[in-house]
């Protein structure tokens, strides 16, 4: 063994002084796909190192305990301001604010103390305090720029937050907490907490959330400071959070993030691993000469195989080495690019752990693709290896060569469902890869038995073309795979963003409501019904009463604890919307179960979102737990309800039956429908009167999802882009790897008698053939794959869209025409003297 390695090495250098030709298509792929996955990796890394390090400036403090409706007791405050704690209180909500020239919009309203931020700094322009310096002076308010712009404000004017007057004082250039309390419906507007009670927008059942922030001395462990927290006070709802929780919702989003462009990353790796057999192969044709008079004069095919296989994984090593410095590159750019656009500035620098994770998949991926062309080669005795290239022999590598070729790949599976944030949707796209590599082989089997059985006895062009397609040595299975790789990859991508972008852009816009109005008192329900139905150009009003509720625990299980599903756990974490009702709700498909009377004085009973009830494995008859308001309230399941959430109307994943929640202080929340002509006067119209009531504009919310969908388009246009560049490179490689054979081909035609425009005509209907099936086969294979992402990974609808495959199959075929139109020119051009001499 230790000599034909030793002899094997000393090959090895001697071939590699003649340079690097035949394996460049090597070198390009598995650098272009470690480079990808790579820089991910680093990207990813770094923006998480940039939350660890400002995990307490970012959560506002070293501890946050966070409750709805109500604030904390005092004896709480005085317990932790007792052992050392420094405090500081929050209060948010959505309120509007309002110019004084009338126009209005909606805000993340944020109340603060003096103490905030307890960490980092707060950057207003112009720098000015926000509680006034005299007495009878109004508050100040800072507001995102956004907000200013849109009411025509600038600092020193006036403007109004329910009913309290504010002078602007500064626009908002840095929030340093910005992370931990996003404002998703509405950009920020801040006030002094002192002056939250002026403004009347605290009001019973008012949806509000309370923070407070506590800094702790060095020596004190926040998560043991948190459990004599909770031990020394009843669990009153609180979610208390240190630095380390800072975001788990970015966390949860960058997980998701990374997978997804992770796995592209893979199929651009695994479209080069092709790639690599197809560079790995071709290298071996033009060495075959080579290999025969080293076998022929008595080399070990051992010495052979090695000389070989330390050649393929040095240039590996060099592609990945590539690829790493590119990935490492492209990280560094990404993060300054995307400084401002990511939530938290990454930290960037050297990660040793993205990178060599990214160097393993690639070296992984060399050994998956190239041990079979070389221990072919190493099982051809020499006589046959000069006959391989006209009259191929069926050859396979030994069974121990094979067991580690299947450990490779098994290696390969292993790392990339072991590295996932989702492991099953991650071993499911291994095992479609595998399935999709089959179907294409199978494919390619079929197409060269049809074009055995089609022995046309017309033209000589077409006779030869299909003749081609089957002959010994065709680089049919070859040129299939390359091609449908890439092409699957393309569709399934284009029909994922185009069922997104006609999600946005079709049924939404058609179906949803002009308003959504929450924080509606119950003692105003019916002044707001009799307004509203009265306001010019609205259709309809719909409204329910809305409370906030936090599952405890499902069928006896702490919620922290159920055996819930990935994509069911979501509605186990925060606070939940909870309505009650006697009669199922306009539009109720009840599923399961049944709804009860309308006269219902029994225990609580619960109607419940039919896809949750699935995750979390429950069932009609069994018990949730929710606490409202700080009170435990046990839920019995009556009925499981199908919910449409894409209309965007009301929705509720927990319907109640009345009794003991009616009697909770609660509020309402109602949408409208109606002319969009009409929608400033109507939110004019609906916030004068009730100036506690926040209008949730939808057209607002989805023109923010539109920016979303464009950037994630843009996201998998760019994904699609490093698969196409891939796919290229594969389909270059197979095509130089074929060349010599169409090169001698044309000659020999030639010399025999037939015309230029015959041989042309033969390749393109060799080519044709091919583009179109490799264009069926992806169109096909890229619909599936499509299906089941948007069905079971996006849990959207998902719609067939024709035009869309229609011009992957044509601009297939048309691809694979033009690089064959090109392969038979060069081919044409060569003079048959020399290649004749040379033979």
């Amino acid at each position: 063994m230790s000599s034909h390695l030793s002899l094997g090495l000393r090959f090895a250098r001697r071939e590699l002084r003649g340079g690097l030709k035949g394996l460049r298509i090597v070198l390009a792929c598995l650098a272009l796909g470690v480079g990808a996955i790579a820089a991910v990796g680093v990207l990813r890394t770094a923006t998480e190192a940039g939350l660890a390090e400002d995990g307490a400036r970012i959560l506002g403090g070293d501890l946050s305990v966070r409750v709805t409706y109500r604030p904390m007791p005092q004896e709480a405050r005085d317990w932790i301001t007792s052992r050392g704690g420094r405090l500081s209180e929050i209060v948010e909500m959505r309120a509007m604010a309002i110019a004084p020239g009338g126009d209005r919009t909606l805000v993340e309203l944020k109340a603060a103390d003096t103490a905030y931020p307890l960490y980092g700094d707060l950057v207003l322009d112009p720098p000015a305090p926000l509680t006034p310096e005299a007495p009878g002076a109004p508050f100040g308010v800072a507001l995102e720029p956004l907000v200013a712009e849109r009411l025509g404000l600038k600092p020193g004017d006036r403007l109004r937050i329910g009913e309290e007057s504010f002078v602007l004082a500064g626009l908002i250039r840095s929030e340093p907490d910005k992370v931990a309390t996003p404002a998703l419906l509405g950009p920020r507007a801040l006030i002094p907490l002192a002056a939250l009670d002026a403004t009347r927008l605290v009001q019973p059942g008012s949806l509000v959330q309370y923070e407070y922030r506590i800094a702790l001395a060095p020596d004190v462990s926040p998560q043991a400071f948190a459990r004599d927290f909770q031990a020394a006070h009843d669990d009153g709802g609180w979610r208390i959070r240190d630095a380390s929780q800072a975001a788990p919702g970015v966390n949860r989003v960058l997980d998701r993030v990374a997978s997804f462009l992770t796995l592209a990353g893979l199929t651009a790796l695994l479209v080069g691993g092709i790639g690599v057999a197809t560079g790995v192969r071709s290298w071996l044709d033009q060495r075959a000469r080579t290999i025969a008079t080293l076998r022929c004069l008595g080399a070990p095919a051992g010495t052979v195989f090695a000389t070989y296989l330390i050649q393929v994984l040095g240039l590996s090593v060099l592609g990945i080495l590539i690829g790493l410095a590119v990935g490492q590159g492209l990280a560094l750019l990404a993060g300054e690019l995307l400084a401002t656009v990511l939530p938290v500035p990454p930290r960037l620098g050297f990660y040793p752990a993205p990178l060599a994770q990214a160097a393993l998949y690639g070296l992984l991926t060399a050994l998956s693709f190239s041990l079979w062309p070389l221990g072919r080669a190493r099982e051809i005795p020499g006589a046959a290896l000069f006959r391989d290239s006209i009259a191929p022999r069926a050859a396979r590598p030994r069974w121990s060569l094979l067991l580690v070729n299947a450990a490779a790949v098994l290696a390969l599976v292993g790392l990339v469902v072991g590295t996932a944030a989702q492991p099953a949707f991650a071993l499911s796209f291994c095992a479609a890869a595998g399935a999709t590599l089959l179907v294409f082989r199978l494919g390619a089997s079929l197409l060269m038995g049809l074009a055995r059985r089609l022995r046309s006895s017309g033209r000589p062009s077409v006779r030869l073309g299909l003749a081609n397609l089957h002959r010994p040595g065709a680089p049919t299975a070859l040129l299939l795979v390359a091609l449908g790789i890439g092409l699957t990859t393309l569709s399934a991508l284009a029909l994922i963003e185009g069922n997104l972008r006609r999600q946005i852009n079709s049924q939404i816009p058609t179906q949803a409501p002009n308003f959504f109005f929450i924080d509606i008192q119950s003692d105003q329900t019916a002044q707001f019904d009799q307004l509203t139905r009265a306001l010019p150009g609205v259709q309809e009003v719909q409204r329910v009463p809305s409370l906030r509720a936090r599952i405890v625990s499902v069928k006896g299980v702490p919620a922290d604890q159920a055996p819930a599903s990935e994509e069911s756990r979501w509605a186990l974490r925060g606070d939940r919307g909870l309505t009650y009702a006697a009669t199922p709700p306009e539009g109720t498909r009840i599923v399961a179960g049944q709804w009860w009377a309308p006269d219902y004085q029994g225990p609580p009973l619960v109607s419940l979102d039919a896809n949750l009830a699935q995750g979390w494995g429950v069932g009609l008859g069994d018990e949730i737990v929710v606490n409202v308001l700080g009170r435990d309230i046990p839920l019995k399941i009556s009925s499981l309800r199908q919910i449409e959430w894409q209309g965007m109307g009301i929705n509720f994943v927990l319907v109640a039956s009345p009794g003991l929640l009616a009697s909770a202080p609660h509020t309402h929340i109602a949408t409208l429908r109606g002319d969009a002509a009409n929608d400033a006067a109507t939110l004019r119209a609906v916030t004068d009167a009730f100036p506690n009531v926040s209008g949730i504009r939808v057209k607002d919310a989805l023109e923010a999802v539109g920016a979303l969908m464009s950037q994630l388009g843009t996201a998998i246009s760019a994904v699609a882009g490093v698969t196409l560049l891939a796919g290229g490179l594969v389909l270059a490689g197979a095509m130089a790897a074929g060349q010599r054979r169409r090169v001698r081909d044309a000659v020999v035609l030639k010399v025999i008698g037939a015309t230029r425009a015959q041989i042309r005509g033969a390749w393109m209907v060799e080519f044709g053939l091919l583009g179109l099936t490799a264009g069926l086969l992806a169109a096909g294979i890229g619909t599936a794959a499509s299906w089941g992402v948007a069905r079971f990974v996006m849990k959207t609808e998902w719609t067939f869209l024709p035009v869309t495959l229609a011009v992957t199959v044509v601009g297939c075929t048309v691809l694979t025409l033009l690089l064959g139109y090109l392969g038979t020119a060069l081919a044409l051009r060569v003079r048959p003297a020399p290649l004749l001499r040379n033979e």
